[in-house]
């Protein structure tokens, strides 16, 4: 992506709307809204008024295209860093499709996506980590990633790794001036100090990686399998989940065949939820069944929730238990659904033993809001910190950050080791260099183009 053009694109959803947003970035930004745009005010010249919005006309060449705003804002007090001009024009879809036409006969080339925040990031407008939280605010699906990706939250979290960044820059430059020089008595801190002030650091980083959970669950999501045999009311839980009619549902056992996958928030937590195919002896089913019987199980073994369905109008029989057997063997958090319970319940939480970290008992069908509410409950209970304030304090929530703060996490313990053996400061401060750069790649200091151009490629045309 080069940045020495000037980009331009339409910054509001596609659609009819009150008011659409054409913003342009770059160096000629000025050059070019002057070719578009003429202020009705007598005398008043777009340069002349940084900052400020002007009331003009819209022309391509010499055709009037609308009526709009215009706000000039000149490097480096933008968003980009370079100047940036944005035009308020009616909100129709072929009127806004025609001032951005204008903007690109006049000069302007069109932007990719997320290359306005990119550039801010280049510029050093933003840190990565800012812009990974911008991304998480236009994505946001639940008040808690609002609040997560906040930009009250997210300078909360750039502070305690500047922080740590700090802490260790400033500990490495003592070491290195004992080490270059042992006979001058330099270096802020003795080698027992430069120990205690490692510690001290690692409790910081622990600290940030023991809310990747949380941040997590909210944010990127939770892989949840709906799971049981058939006609035990999947179907009938993945839409009071969803709150929608979004899977057949009759009586008929077998009705599902695929596997139906949903983004839904469930309280606090982002669910990535699929409903499956009843389970059950696949030398039973008919070769359609049997295909979803098998795509069932890939599902599970990549869940990190399962919900299992169970009838508990019906004694537990022969494929339950194997059911449970099953589910026993993975790794995934497991809650028990005892469901159509409207109806004469012979199945009590006691009967599934100890093998569910949570049992609900629920009719899907008559309390569908319950029953959500519920699972949203355990959900919660079990994926998320329930001490941390989101939105307060410092939380961590992207792969990413957890990846490198983990890495700057065990360079600092080689060299805490170090320290403890007794070895020489070389090995420690090797490790001390190590953690730092790791530090630089978690607040976006250092990290390669491809994942740079991985964050930035989720965001939409415009921002």
């Amino acid at each position: 992506m080069a940045y020495g053009h000037t980009i331009a694109a339409i910054s509001t959803p596609p659609g009819k709307g009150g008011v659409a947003l054409i913003r342009i970035s770059g160096e000629d930004a000025l050059a070019v809204a002057e070719r578009v745009f003429a202020p009705k005010r007598r005398g008043a010249a777009i340069k002349d008024n940084p900052r400020a919005q002007l009331y003009g006309d819209i022309r391509n060449s010499a055709e009037f295209v609308d009526d709009g705003m215009l706000t000039y804002f000149p490097a480096p007090h933008s968003y980009t860093g370079e100047d940036v001009v944005e035009i308020s024009c009616h909100g129709g879809t072929l009127v806004t499709r025609c001032v951005l036409e204008a903007v690109l006969s006049a000069g302007a080339t069109a932007a990719e996506a997320g290359e306005f925040t990119r550039r801010a990031f280049i510029n050093g407008r933003l840190t990565l980590t800012e812009a990974e939280a911008i991304g998480t605010v236009l994505e946001a699906r639940s008040r808690d990633q609002l609040r997560i990706s906040s930009a009250p939250s997210r300078d909360i979290l750039a502070e305690k790794i500047a922080e740590i960044r700090e802490e260790l820059t400033s500990l490495l430059s003592s070491i290195f001036a004992r080490i270059d020089y042992p006979d001058e008595d330099l270096g802020e801190f003795t080698a027992r100090e430069s120990l205690v002030i490692l510690t001290e650091i690692d409790g910081k980083i622990n600290r940030l990686l023991s809310t990747y959970p949380t941040g997590k669950a909210i944010c990127e999501g939770i892989r949840t399998v709906i799971a049981g045999k058939p006609n035990v009311g999947k179907s009938t839980l993945y839409n009071a989940v969803l709150g929608e009619d979004a899977a057949i549902v009759t009586s008929v056992a077998g009705t599902t065949r695929d596997v139906l996958s949903r983004e839904v928030s469930l309280g606090k937590v982002m669910l990535h939820l699929s409903d499956t195919a009843g389970v059950r002896n696949i030398a039973l089913a008919d070769e359609v069944e049997g295909i979803g019987i098998e795509r069932t199980r890939a599902e599970l073994n990549k869940a990190e929730l399962i919900i299992a369905v169970f009838d508990a109008s019906r004694p537990l029989d022969g494929e339950d238990a194997a059911l449970v057997a099953e589910l026993d063997a993975l790794g995934a958090a497991k809650i028990a659904v005892l469901n159509k319970c409207d109806l004469d319940a012979v199945i009590t939480p006691e009967s599934l033993g100890g093998s569910f970290d949570a049992v609900i008992s629920t009719s899907a069908k008559d309390s569908p809001t319950d029953t959500a509410a519920a699972l949203a409950s355990e959900a919660e209970r079990l994926f998320t910190d329930g001490s941390i304030r989101v939105g307060e304090e410092a939380v961590i929530y992207s792969a990413r950050q957890n990846s490198a703060l983990m890495r700057a996490h065990v360079f600092i313990g080689a060299a805490i080791a170090a320290y403890e053996r007794g070895e020489w400061e070389d090995a420690a401060a090797s490790e001390i260099e190590r953690a730092l750069g790791a530090i630089a790649e978690a607040d976006g200091r250092a990290v390669s183009d491809e994942v740079v151009a991985g964050i930035f490629s989720k965001f939409c045309v415009g921002k």
